[in-house]
C-alpha cells in the first residue's frame, strides 16, 4: 500500500469538499471513496450487512466505526491493483477513527482540512436545503449549528493529533484558487513517494 497515496479529506458540511473531490478524482485519477456512500451502497446491495445496517440506520442508531472501517477496507482492497490512490472523504470523524484507520488499513500520507467559519457553512446548508425538493427536519439553523459545534470538537481531536501530516486550507475562497493549494499538496506527496520508491531499488 506504501507507494499508493491515501488522503484524508476534511471539512464540515458545507466547506465545499465535494467539489474539490471532484477536481482531484478528475486531475490525478484518484478513488474517491465516502464513508456515506458506502454504508448507502451496501444498504442497497440486500445483503445481509446491508440489512442490518438498514435497521441501526432506520432507527436514527449509529453504525459502529468496526463496520464502517471494514467497509473502507473492502473498498480499498478491491481497487489496490488499479487505483492512483485514494480519497477518504469524511472519514476520520474523531481521532480514535483515525488511529483504527492506520493501525488496520494504512497509514495516511496527508490530510486536507477545508476550513470554513461556521457561519459561512450554516449558509451553505441553509441555500442547499432551500433548493432541495426533499426537505429534511434536521435542516433549521438551531440543530445546524449544533452538529457545527460537535464537528468542530471532534475535528480539533484530529488536527491536533496529525498535525504534522495537516494541511489546512482556506475553503472560503474561489474553487479555483482553493484547488491551486490542494494540487501543491498532493504533487509534493507524490514526489516524496517516487523518491522513497526510487531509493529503494
Amino acid at each position: 500500500m506504501s507507494e499508493i497515496p491515501i488522503i484524508w479529506i476534511l471539512g464540515g458540511p458545507g466547506c465545499g469538499k465535494g467539489t474539490q473531490c471532484a477536481k482531484i478524482v478528475e486531475k490525478y485519477g484518484f478513488t474517491h471513496l465516502s464513508s456515506g456512500d458506502l454504508l448507502r451502497n451496501e444498504v442497497a446491495s440486500g445483503s445481509d450487512k446491508g440489512r442490518k445496517l438498514q435497521e441501526i440506520m432506520s432507527t436514527g442508531g449509529l453504525v459502529s466505526n468496526d463496520e464502517v472501517l471494514s467497509l473502507l477496507n473492502d473498498a480499498i482492497t478491491r481497487s489496490k491493483g488499479v487505483s492512483k490512490g485514494f480519497l477518504i472523504d469524511g472519514y476520520p470523524r474523531e481521532k480514535n477513527q483515525g488511529v483504527e484507520f492506520e493501525i488496520r488499513v494504512a497509514p495516511a500520507d496527508l490530510a486536507l482540512y477545508f476550513e470554513c467559519s461556521e457561519d459561512t457553512m450554516v449558509q451553505r446548508i441553509m441555500a442547499r436545503a432551500a433548493a432541495s425538493a426533499v426537505k429534511r427536519e434536521d435542516d433549521n439553523e438551531k440543530t445546524i449549528r449544533a452538529r457545527l459545534q460537535t464537528f468542530r470538537q471532534n475535528t480539533n481531536a484530529i488536527l491536533e493529533l496529525y498535525d504534522a501530516k495537516t494541511l489546512t486550507i482556506n475553503a472560503e475562497r474561489d474553487v479555483d484558487d482553493i484547488f491551486l493549494e490542494v494540487i501543491q499538496a498532493i504533487d509534493c506527496v507524490l514526489k516524496k513517494k517516487q523518491q522513497k520508491a526510487a531509493a529503494q531499488c
